[in-house]
């Protein structure tokens, strides 16, 4: 008997046990992906003292794992539905920890470019959010908000657990054994992620949490790059498509682009030890946790687009009033700003996720791997523009007020996007799911 015809376990407890241990270990893997986010602030400095390298060219190999951070995404989730999940993952994990040991050898940019820019960028992009969204979407029929606000909070809580450790390694022992300690970790989770992480309930006899039927685990579908290309052309002439995908690119830009790259030697140009900088982002990302998990929550409940307006607008205000808050210690007005952006960064994930499933069903985890492609495209830009400017201007200030002006942008885009109104449903329909908005080929309004 195949596996995906095996009688289904009706026991809710367990059921839902072993969903949420899946979400736990997927969560790991997002966690250590997390951890790699945080370096490339911590290198600019060292690299810039080891070989003499701008900030422009180490910011490039930094746009580059950003920019293949998100075109992997959509891929990755196809390939996740070809030969499995767990797999994926494991192949990702080895591959950002390759990346991250010959990073110790390099002696030229290029290389730079070649080993964190491709590789890492490859890895840390096949566990991005459309991991999460594939996870989710599996295991889970209900609290799918909640579940992508704690799966989206992984990233960032590897980023508070690591940066403190990294920030101190580098300054005792150099850059070095900083890249050695990611790497281990990579390591250490792919047995882990293999013996826990299952690709679809259906494969251990289970239903989905919150699922009043067994689903059966749907086969394997052939020729994941050409679907990942089909599900981009057919979403590409909707609407929401566009402004899900521009508003995404500047909330990359507002967050990995920015903070996650520059913060740290932003606030060194002020006279803030790099120790105190980091500690900030580590901060950051405590409260980032909270507000991705209450997004999720809320997003079960509330309106998307106005969350995704609200929180692109407070996001705007605090970057046009943080040139003002910079200092060489930590005022209280950095505080505020710390917890406040903390509780905004991440916290977009869920609402726009949630849209992608109401306008794409079926695909929508490609969709929002496209979607996340464009955010990563917003933060490689930059992640590069943002040194030019410091190498050309000699600050940061007007970085920010321009990221400032974009997230306003954000904000009315979001509001832009219309409720979809559901086609009615047949009595068929209601008994099998039905295709999705863009298999229909119908454009969102």
């Amino acid at each position: 008997m195949n596996r995906c015809d095996a009688a289904p376990r009706t026991t809710a407890t367990p059921a839902g046990l072993r969903a949420w241990s899946v979400a736990a270990v997927a969560c790991l893997a997002i966690v250590v992906a997390g951890a790699f986010s945080t370096m490339p602030g911590l290198l600019i400095d060292p690299l810039r003292d080891e070989f003499a390298w701008s900030r422009g060219s180490i910011g490039f190999a930094t746009s580059v794992n950003m920019v293949l951070y998100g075109l992997t995404a959509p891929f990755a989730a196809a390939l996740m539905d070809r030969f499995g999940i767990r797999r994926v993952v494991v192949a990702a994990l080895a591959t950002i920890a390759c990346g991250a040991l010959l990073t110790t050898f390099m002696t030229a940019a290029w290389q730079l470019t070649l080993y964190w820019g491709l590789l890492v960028g490859l890895g840390t992009g096949s566990m991005a959010m459309a991991f999460a969204a594939t996870v989710t979407d599996r295991w889970f029929a209900r609290r799918k908000g909640l579940v992508t606000g704690v799966l989206a909070a992984g990233s960032v809580f590897g980023q508070m657990v690591f940066l403190p450790v990294l920030s101190r390694i580098i300054e005792r022992y150099q850059w070095r054994p900083s890249l050695v300690t990611v790497a281990l970790a990579a390591v250490a989770t792919a047995p882990l992620i293999w013996c826990v992480l299952r690709d679809h309930p259906a494969d251990i006899g289970r239903r989905p949490y919150g699922s009043d039927t067994f689903v059966p685990k749907p086969r394997p579908v052939q020729g994941a790059a050409a679907r990942s290309v089909r599900v981009l052309g057919d979403s590409a002439r909707t609407g929401p498509f566009w402004l899900l995908a521009a508003t995404f690119a500047i909330c990359g830009a507002s967050t990995n682009g920015i903070m996650w790259t520059h913060f740290t030697p932003a606030a060194h140009d002020h006279g803030m030890p790099v120790t105190t900088a980091s500690g900030l982002l580590a901060v950051i990302g405590i409260f980032n946790v909270a507000g991705t998990i209450a997004s999720g929550w809320l997003t079960d409940r509330w309106d998307a687009r106005r969350l995704l307006a609200g929180y692109f607008a407070l996001r705007g205000v605090l970057l046009l009033f943080l040139p003002m808050m910079m200092a060489s210690t930590v005022r209280p007005s950095m505080v505020v700003f710390v917890v406040v952006f903390g509780l905004l960064d991440l916290a977009t994930i869920p609402p726009v996720l949630a849209l992608c499933r109401e306008f794409y069903g079926d695909e929508s985890a490609i969709v929002f791997g496209w979607v996340s492609a464009a955010h990563q495209v917003g933060a490689a830009l930059i992640a590069f523009l943002g040194g030019v400017a410091r190498d050309a201007l000699g600050t940061y200030d007007e970085v920010w007020v321009a990221l400032g002006a974009l997230c306003g942008t954000a904000a009315l885009l979001a509001l832009v996007i219309r409720r979809r109104i559901p086609a009615p449903r047949t009595g068929s329909d209601r008994a099998d799911r039905g295709p999705s908005a863009v298999a229909q080929g119908r454009p969102g309004r």
